[in-house]
């Protein structure tokens, strides 16, 4: 597995005193890189399935996600030692768990020592640890296992967000944000894992939104550490979390169904989830500013971090906000590269982000935009949000 991190770079802006701050972001893969020309010939191959009507269908998914490259964890070695999960109705909840535990603690582990490194201070000065996955189940649980693999103290307080989908990164960072602030001198880390085994099946005719995952989602895992009044010299504060809300939308509880049965995880997604979060996010968006007294619909003066959950729902925001295209630039990118890989995702999205922040700097190209919004939607349907200040430019 390999591992990648962004550094902070020098900061201008301040954070404002007692308000959270992510001070680090770090992500780990899986070693197998999916290249989405090739994934359609290499899913039928291995799962044994010749169906013509299927496979046509697939490769049209494929083109219209935008997803270019993936990670994911499955490999032939995988298949050759648990041929049963390429087999339709088999009980294989046991062999998938066996995998998955070990895959997203491994994953987990290296992306938190990847934002370890960037942040620059030792694992000793980690007083939190907040652990999502939608990816394992066990118990003691994955952050039990993290903490282990990280050499984290015994002492080290915990929570875990488990089966909380693509939502779970900024749920994570509004727990985070919540420690933070209401304990001084805390220093959160926060890891995301999650791998698609957990729900991989061979293509059927009577599941055909399933081609909807195979075409879209990928393996990894993110971290960031969240803390408040950063040490100056020794912390470079990437974006102060303002305000942080979450609401749900009442009666959409079959919008996102998954379920955990004995063939591993089972998705639905209905067709209509685009629509509805385009109905629902301009109230979301006023609700998270009006806190604040921001000024209402500025949406082109505010950067836009949002959790890519396929390019429809980006699509229907930047329709429905009247956003400029590049607004969305980071999050595209990241739904390009990594396809959407749950609650990961938001962290590679940040780190872009940061990226054409710094660019904009450095090529003198204005001002970048200081004060945005991080989103992202997920089973409930949850939405969770983040009012932020952007200290990188």
């Amino acid at each position: 597995m390999g591992t990648v991190g962004v550094a902070g770079g020098g900061s201008t802006k301040v954070a404002n005193p007692g308000k959270a701050t992510i001070l680090a972001l770090g992500k780990a893969f899986p070693h197998q890189l999916v290249m989405q020309d090739y994934l359609v010939d290499g899913y039928f191959r291995d799962t044994n399935c010749d169906d013509p009507v299927l496979k046509q269908k697939l490769t049209r998914l494929c083109k219209t996600t935008t997803v270019k490259t993936r990670y994911v964890v499955m490999s032939e070695e995988i298949l050759k030692k648990y041929p049963e999960l390429a087999v339709e109705g088999l009980p294989t909840v046991k062999q998938r768990l066996d995998i998955c535990n070990d895959a997203v603690t491994r994953m987990a582990v290296e992306a938190s020592q990847a934002c370890l490194k960037n942040w620059g201070r030792s694992p000793s000065d980690i007083t939190h640890l907040v652990y999502v996955s939608s990816s394992e189940a066990r118990l003691p649980g994955g952050d039990l296992y993290l903490a282990k693999g990280l050499g984290l103290s015994p002492e080290t307080q915990r929570v875990m967000l488990y089966f909380v989908g693509c939502s779970g990164g900024v749920a994570g960072l509004r727990v985070a944000k919540d420690i933070a602030e209401n304990n001084p001198g805390s220093r959160v880390l926060l890891a995301t894992s999650e791998t698609t085994i957990i729900g991989f099946k061979p293509p059927s005719a009577e599941r055909p939104y399933d081609l909807v995952g195979v075409a879209l989602f990928g393996d990894g895992a993110g971290a960031m550490i969240i803390g408040s009044d950063p040490v100056l010299g020794y912390e470079k504060p990437l974006f102060e979390l303002h305000t942080a809300i979450q609401q749900f939308l009442p009666n959409t509880e079959k919008t996102i169904d998954g379920r955990l049965t004995e063939e591993g995880i089972s998705f639905k997604l209905a067709r209509e989830l685009p629509q509805i979060i385009e109905d629902n996010i301009e109230g979301f968006c006023k609700k998270l500013m009006e806190v604040d007294g921001f000024p209402d619909k500025e949406y082109n003066k505010m950067f836009w971090a949002v959790h890519p959950g396929g390019p429809a729902i980006l699509n229907r925001m930047e329709k429905r906000l009247d956003l400029s295209p590049e607004k969305l630039n980071a999050s595209r990118r990241a739904l390009m590269d990594y396809g959407n890989a749950s609650s990961n995702t938001i962290v590679y999205v940040l780190e872009y982000m940061i990226e054409e922040s710094l660019k904009m700097k450095k090529e003198n190209q204005g001002d970048d935009d200081e004060w945005g919004l991080i989103l992202a939607f997920g089973p409930g349907i949850s939405f969770e949000g983040v009012l932020a200040r952007n200290l990188t430019g």
